[in-house]
């Protein structure tokens, strides 16, 4: 009889310590961040040897499996281009992670998740409502879309999820726009994918900082530029976010890609914004 009254105690005490090894494994001082958006977060820029140096302070955890790059989806790897797609470049997310490890403790480590689409307007991001507009895209972005098994917002919240197993989701990077220049919607639509992410990963409405980037601006001859005094309202739907300025980054001739240098640069006002709101 008594080894049956202990069984209950035993098993009790077996879940607790699970429960404090798994609490364990939780690294405070690794600060996750979620990335998304069209071509420009996706990285279109060709990168450089610079581009590529390992930092052990900086991770990324892959999005798709890629084999030229040996990486395999829901793993974390060196930081290095590319951090999306198997073959896509350079964008911000790279000099935003650089940045910080540059600035912050060495006990910090920094991870990114990237889940971009090439062309994407925000309504691909809009869960339960994305199936329409994918049904109804050119096939170009339909085949980037499978890379993702059909969903690349399901995708962002899966490796999310196995993210906060590891560390601590500290914000959100977007870089988005292009496909939805003139849409004065925009910002509540992108308040929507805010919530909804937040809500899916069992997090408090506006808890973390969004940071959205420009477009590339009129002075570098962006083709798209008319959209940022809709991005620059962002802040009044979403108390959380934070417009981050393109002026003076470097774009390419075709007027909405900025170039390596313009990445590099636009990465590391993200990174300075973001270091200023943790240090708050």
């Amino acid at each position: 009889m008594k080894s049956n009254h202990l069984k209950p105690f035993l098993l009790a005490f077996l879940l607790f310590n699970i429960g404090l090894s798994a609490f364990a494994q939780q690294d405070e001082n690794f600060y996750i961040f979620l990335s998304f958006g069209q071509s420009n977060m996706e990285g279109a820029a060709k990168f450089e040897d610079q581009d590529t140096i390992e930092d052990d302070r900086f991770k990324v955890l892959q999005a798709i499996d890629c084999d030229n790059l040996n990486r395999k989806k829901g793993q974390w790897y060196p930081a290095t281009a590319p951090l999306t797609r198997c073959h896509t470049g350079l964008g911000p997310a790279d000099y935003f992670g650089r940045t910080l490890t540059e600035h912050l403790p060495e006990n910090i480590k920094i991870g990114i998740i990237n889940v971009s689409v090439g062309g994407a307007k925000i309504e691909l991001f809009e869960k339960g409502n994305f199936e329409y507009y994918v049904q109804s895209s050119p096939d170009w972005l339909q085949n980037m879309v499978k890379e993702y098994d059909g969903d690349p917002y399901a995708r962002l919240i899966e490796l999310a999820k196995i993210a906060q197993k590891d560390g601590m989701i500290k914000g959100i990077l977007l870089h988005q726009g292009e496909s939805n220049t003139g849409d004065e919607n925009w910002p509540k639509k992108t308040k929507g994918v805010y919530d909804t992410i937040l809500a899916d990963l069992g997090l408090a409405p506006n808890s973390l900082p969004l940071l959205a980037g420009e477009m590339v601006s009129a002075d570098q001859g962006g083709k798209c530029a008319s959209m940022n005094a809709i991005i620059q309202t962002l802040p009044t739907v979403i108390p959380q976010a934070y417009v981050i300025s393109s002026t003076d980054c470097e774009a390419l001739e075709d007027g909405l890609h900025f170039s390596a240098a313009g990445y590099r640069e636009l990465g590391r006002r993200y990174g300075m914004k973001m270091l200023s709101l943790l240090q708050d």
